[in-house]
C-alpha cells in the first residue's frame, strides 16, 4: 500500500498556525479598513453532535431557497454529515456517515444536486479500498449519492491505484449524468487523478499526474465548459511545484495553462474552484505567493497570460491565505474568503472590484459568526452571499452564514 499524504492534514496544520499567528496579527490589523455596508447574519451554528461540525465546503441552494452543504466530522457516527438549511434556518441531516467502512467518511467537498432532488459527492476516508494514511490503514474515499429520500448509494470507492485516492474535492456533473471529479492522491504516480463516473459505476481516469510538469495534488473540483473541456487547479507540481491551472479536453488530452511560480504571481491555487466568464478568462485565488507573500486574487486570460488582480498584504485588514476560490457578479466584481486577518484575526470576506481595489466585506471575530473560512462561496442573483465557516461560532465548530448586500 502506497502512504499518502493528505492536503486536508496540511491545510489543519496551518489552520493550527493560523491560531497563534490571529493573535499576534490582530494589533497591526485593527480599525484600518472600512467595510462597505452589508448584513451578515449567522443562518446556523454547529455544535458537532448528531447535526455535524466543521465544514470546510462551500454550499448549493435551490429553488426554493434551502442550503445544502456536508460536514467533515459529527453527526451520529462522528464521520460527517450531508445537511440541509431552509430558509427558515432549520437545519436537518439529510445523511451521517457511519465512518471507515462501505458508505464513506469526513466529505471535505461540497454537495452538486440534479433536478430530482439527489445530492451527490466525494468523502475522503471509507469505502471498500484501503490506503496508508499516517501510519494507519484508512480507505481510498468514495463517491456517493443521497437520494431525495435520504437513502445513500456509494457509486465508487477508490482503491489508489489506478483509479485514485482521497477525493477531497466535489464533483460536476454534465447533461448525461456522468460525474467528473479529482483525485488528490493516487492514480498511476501518486500524484492524483482525473476521473469520469459514468452512470453505472463504471470509473474512467481521464488523467493521471505526474508532478513536473502537469500537476500534483489536486484538491478541489472541476469547472465545466458548453464543450465538454475540464478545467480545474492542482495545489502542487508544475514547473516551480507552485500548482498549475490545467485544461483537460474532451479527448483526455491535458494542458498546462499555467505554472505558478510564488512571487509575484502567486503559489498554491489548489484550494478553490475556478471561475470562468463570458470570455473564457478564468478566475481564483493563491494561497501564498504574491507580493507580499500571503496569496492573491488572479486572472488567466486564453492566451494563457497571468494578471494578479490583488495581493493581500496581512495588513490593513486586508486578509491573508485565501483558501478558496472567488464567485463573479454581473459587474466583474469577484467576491471570496480569507481565513486569516480582518479585523479580528479570524478570517474574512471580500470583495476585489474591476480596477484592483479591494474591499473586506465582513471580518469575523469568531465567538459570534465564526472564523476561519475556507470555503467557496455561493452568489444568487439577488448579490447575496452565502458560505460556511470551519470553526467558531458559540460552539466553537463552525457556521452557515449569509451576507446581504
Amino acid at each position: 500500500m502506497t502512504r499518502l499524504v493528505r492536503s486536508s492534514e496540511r491545510r489543519l496544520g496551518v489552520v493550527s498556525i493560523a491560531l497563534a499567528l490571529a493573535i499576534v496579527l490582530v494589533p497591526a490589523v485593527v480599525g484600518t479598513k472600512s467595510a462597505e455596508a452589508q448584513t451578515f447574519k449567522v443562518l446556523y451554528t454547529f455544535t458537532n453532535g448528531a447535526d455535524g461540525g466543521e465544514p470546510y465546503a462551500g454550499l448549493i441552494r435551490d429553488a426554493k431557497g434551502n442550503l445544502y452543504g456536508t460536514t467533515s466530522s459529527g453527526g451520529t457516527h462522528a464521520a460527517g454529515t450531508v445537511f440541509k438549511i431552509d430558509k427558515t434556518g432549520k437545519e436537518t441531516v439529510l445523511y451521517s456517515f457511519t465512518g471507515p467502512g462501505k458508505d464513506g467518511a469526513f466529505p471535505i467537498g461540497g454537495v452538486i444536486l440534479d433536478a430530482g432532488g439527489n445530492l451527490y459527492g466525494t468523502t475522503l476516508d471509507g469505502g471498500t479500498g484501503v490506503c496508508y494514511v499516517g501510519n494507519r490503514d484508512v480507505g481510498c474515499g468514495v463517491v456517493f449519492m443521497v437520494h431525495k429520500s435520504g437513502k445513500e448509494t456509494v457509486l465508487y470507492s477508490f482503491s489508489n491505484t489506478p483509479d485514485g485516492a482521497t477525493p477531497e474535492a466535489g464533483l460536476v456533473r454534465d447533461a448525461g449524468g456522468n460525474l467528473y471529479g479529482m483525485t488528490f492522491s493516487g492514480g498511476s504516480s501518486t500524484d492524483g487523478t482525473v476521473f469520469k463516473l459514468n452512470k453505472a459505476g463504471k470509473e474512467t481516469v481521464l488523467h493521471s499526474f505526474t508532478g513536473d510538469p502537469d500537476g500534483s495534488a489536486p484538491f478541489d473540483g472541476l469547472v465545466r465548459d458548453k464543450d465538454g473541456n475540464l478545467y480545474g487547479v492542482t495545489e502542487l507540481g508544475g514547473n516551480s511545484n507552485a500548482g498549475t491551472v490545467l485544461k483537460l479536453d474532451n479527448t483526455g488530452t491535458e494542458t498546462v495553462l499555467y505554472s505558478f511560480t510564488g512571487a509575484p504571481d502567486g503559489a498554491y491555487p489548489g484550494y478553490g474552484y475556478l471561475w470562468r466568464d463570458a470570455a473564457a478568462d478564468l478566475y481564483g485565488a493563491t494561497l501564498e505567493g504574491g507580493a507580499y507573500g500571503y496569496g492573491t486574487v488572479f486572472k488567466l486570460d486564453k492566451t494563457g497570460k497571468e494578471t494578479v488582480l490583488y495581493s493581500f498584504t496581512g495588513t490593513g485588514g486586508d486578509g491573508l491565505w485565501p483558501s478558496a476560490g472567488v464567485v463573479q457578479d454581473v459587474k466583474g466584481n469577484l467576491y471570496g474568503t480569507t481565513y486569516l486577518g480582518g479585523a479580528s484575526g479570524y478570517g474574512t470576506i471580500f470583495k476585489v472590484d474591476k480596477t484592483g481595489k479591494e474591499t473586506v466585506l465582513h471580518s469575523f471575530a469568531y465567538e459570534t459568526d465564526g472564523e476561519f473560512p475556507v470555503c467557496d462561496l455561493l452568489l444568487d442573483a439577488k448579490g447575496n452571499l452565502y458560505g460556511t465557516a470551519t470553526y467558531g461560532g458559540s460552539d466553537g465548530y463552525g457556521t452557515v452564514f449569509e451576507l446581504t448586500p
